[in-house]
């Protein structure tokens, strides 16, 4: 009905039509924001007269319903438009993140004001493009002081600090938003002290200003200067006593965290969170249960911050286990939660429980985010399962450098050094610059396919084409490189000539090149750096005493057991785990009995050990450092942690599957050997994750062609 119509109505039934217009666009307006988009559609259809307003909030609920289709659809429709139409044309597509659009709108404006203006500046701000936000705030007929609040957030978070200072001291007008908007980006830059100089001359300050203030000092671990100024706030929120929780959790300092907690007018689920997050990091697992358990409610971040405790802490079945029940309770899975399940799934290289997390990723949708690709990328390279890690990577259209290296150290890893240098090949082409992780990947790849000219031109060109500069890791697969070419002198002459001390890796890869080239001279020279940077490692004690044994040096191998003795070096337990029949197994070297299926295992043990024989395997006893007789000696490799995981996988896994075990440590060798045989006369594949690398057995032969 237009206006001049209703001059002419009586004053109640003009009234009466005012009444029933607001009472429409009140429910358009409510149903649109509970989702329920097709009620509010209702409602304005039925409407038989209906004034801008109406259509201007049924374009509103459009846009927050992410139908922006229908908006335009609908603004096109329209018999009058006024300015609030346009602008909220505008402030819609800016919303939905169509900026390209909103500036069509924008430009095709009979006429445009200040919000016109702001939105369209707001917009290119959460875009991040700056050029374009600042470009647009300068042609500015007229600013107010929202405007220029919407400029200095932007230059604020693109870590602009002192050009947003610039702005802020140009402003005619500066409100508690704006003031605290400058705190807030000098706390975000750890500037405390020119953050404190702006509070301190604040006319007047709000709860968000306290708390801003506060939570910078507790960021920067001031948490008494922000306990001082907490004590002394004249109002506080939920957020406020949270931002105060949170800075003592950061510090460490527990006991406190538990006062301020217990001293809590109200306990939300916000800052239970915080508490079992707080005990998680500092490695106080019972009393994060003990915390989480006395939640009578509990939301999908209470469940992620125990889920993330434990896996932090190395805990990751239970992780595991607490993820299941959050499945089970009907909680929803949140983003952190399936960050923290993947990555324990590639800890664990669980492969069933990491395609389950994948199935629930493609659920909810998370699918689309490239940490969750490169995250699932990881954990199938680490489950050993490359084809269907080479699928999500070719799935994903915008990769960033990550997910490259990701897919680069993958294939490195297993052994496929072609593969990994097809896809660096295809980085470039597709013109991603490289960074340090990339190299580290490509050069290890060279190592694996015995490319030392090209290993060598790469690790040339990092520096003086990608300007990256070689770090001791790249040293170590150059060394590495060269050592597994039998290149030895040149390795050491390498480790000689670094602008960076040589550390434990570097001269690791030295001393593993020698052990495969039986270089006893260079081995004492790698040995005694590594026993000086690292005394406890009885890892290379290992391996010069296998060194020596090959050489039959015997009297080096026994003072080379009496120093482990005397510095009371001893070798870490061997542990190995395999998932089956939906359940994590574990093994210990030298335990089999306390395995449910132990009389199984060794059954099968037995089976494999006369197989072996048959085809001619002899126990290496010189992978046994112990100060025992030849028997104990051989009987001590029979039990090995791999060992007993192979066998269960033989009784375990369906024909036709591979078999996969992880390890805690570097596979010995008599294990490498016997699990190639075992890959032959079962006809199985297995794969074997170590500390190192991977391993995949097939036919008597390994990826790794007997180099690791």
């Amino acid at each position: 009905m237009s206006t001049q119509l209703m001059r002419f109505l009586p004053i109640k039934h003009r009234q009466y039509c005012t009444s029933a217009v607001h009472s429409a666009t009140a429910r358009i307006a409510h149903y649109a924001r509970l989702g329920k988009i097709e009620t509010a559609w209702r409602v304005f259809h039925e409407l038989s007269n209906k004034p801008t307003i109406c259509w201007n909030s049924m374009i509103s609920g459009f846009f927050q319903n992410r139908r922006s289709q229908q908006a335009r659809q609908l603004f096109d429709e329209m018999p009058q438009r006024n300015q609030a139409s346009w602008n909220g044309m505008v402030s819609g597509y800016v919303k939905n993140g169509m900026i390209g659009e909103a500036r069509k709108v924008f430009d095709e404006m009979p006429e445009r004001n200040v919000v016109s203006w702001t939105s369209m500046v707001r917009g290119y701000v959460q875009e991040g493009e700056m050029l374009e936000a600042e470009s647009l705030f300068w042609r500015m007929p007229e600013k107010n002081v929202i405007s220029w609040t919407v400029m200095l957030g932007g230059l604020i978070q693109g870590g602009r600090i002192d050009e947003a200072r610039r702005l802020y001291d140009g402003m005619p007008e500066r409100d508690v938003v704006a003031r605290s908007s400058m705190i807030a980006g000098y706390c975000q830059e750890g500037r405390m002290r020119e953050a404190r100089e702006i509070f301190d001359e604040m006319p007047r300050r709000n709860v968000i200003t306290w708390t801003t203030m506060i939570s910078g000092y507790a960021q920067s671990l001031q948490v008494d200067i922000a306990r001082k100024l907490f004590e002394v706030m004249p109002e506080k929120n939920e957020v406020s006593w949270l931002a105060m929780l949170t800075g003592y959790t950061q510090c460490g300092r527990m006991e406190e965290a538990l006062e301020l907690f217990k001293s809590m007018p109200e306990r939300p689920i916000s800052v239970f969170n915080a508490m079992i997050l707080g005990y998680g990091q500092n490695g106080m697992l019972d009393r994060a249960r003990e915390v989480f358990d006395q939640m009578r409610e509990r939301d999908d971040g209470s469940w992620s911050a125990i889920i993330k405790a434990y896996a932090r802490n190395g805990f990751e079945l239970e992780a595991l286990d607490i993820f299941a029940k959050m499945q089970k309770a009907g909680i929803r899975a949140n983003y952190p939660a399936l960050i923290y399940i993947i990555t324990v799934c590639s800890s664990l290289a669980i492969l069933d429980h990491g395609r389950q997390v994948h199935a629930k990723v493609l659920q909810l949708e998370f699918d689309l985010e490239v940490f969750v690709a490169s995250a699932l990328i990881t954990m199938y390279v680490k489950c050993g399962e490359l084809v269907k890690a080479r699928r999500v990577f070719d799935e994903f259209t915008t990769k960033d450098v990550v997910m490259w290296n990701s897919m680069i150290s993958g294939y490195a890893q297993h052994g496929l050094g072609e593969e990994a240098l097809e896809v660096f090949d295809k980085m470039c082409t597709a013109r991603m610059a490289p960074d340090d992780v990339t190299f580290i990947g490509v050069l290890s790849a060279c190592s694996y396919t015995g490319r030392v000219k090209y290993g060598r031109e790469i690790f040339e060109a990092m520096k003086l084409k990608y300007s990256v500069e070689p770090t001791a890791e790249h040293y170590a697969c150059m060394v590495d490189l060269l050592g597994r070419a039998g290149h030895i002198q040149e390795a050491l002459h390498m480790i000689e000539q670094m602008p960076v001390e040589a550390d434990a890796v570097v001269w690791g890869s030295l001393m593993g090149a020698c052990r495969t080239h039986l270089n006893t001279d260079v081995a004492e020279i790698a040995a005694k750096k590594l026993l000086q940077l690292e005394p406890e490692n009885a890892g290379t004690y290992i391996l010069l005493s296998n060194i020596y044994a090959s050489k039959k040096k015997w009297k080096d191998v026994e003072e080379l057991r009496k120093s482990m003795r005397t510095r009371k070096v001893s070798k870490s337990p061997g542990c190995s785990w395999i998932e089956a029949e939906k359940k994590v197994h574990m093994f210990t070297g030298g335990d089999v009995i306390s395995h449910p299926d132990h009389k199984l295992i060794l059954g099968m043990l037995d089976k494999l050990g006369g197989l072996l024989r048959e085809v001619g395997y002899c126990p290496d006893s010189s992978f046994v450092l112990h100060d025992v007789d030849e028997e104990q000696k051989v009987h001590s490799l029979g039990y090995h942690s791999e060992k007993l995981a192979v066998a269960f996988g033989l009784l375990k896994i369906p024909e036709g599957l591979p078999i996969r075990v992880m390890k805690n440590l570097r596979v010995c060798g008599d294990c490498h050997s016997a699990i190639k045989l075992i890959a032959k006369v079962t006809e199985r594949e297995i794969i074997l994750r170590d500390a190192n690398r991977f391993h995949h057995f097939k036919n008597g032969v390994c990826s790794c062609r007997d180099y690791w």
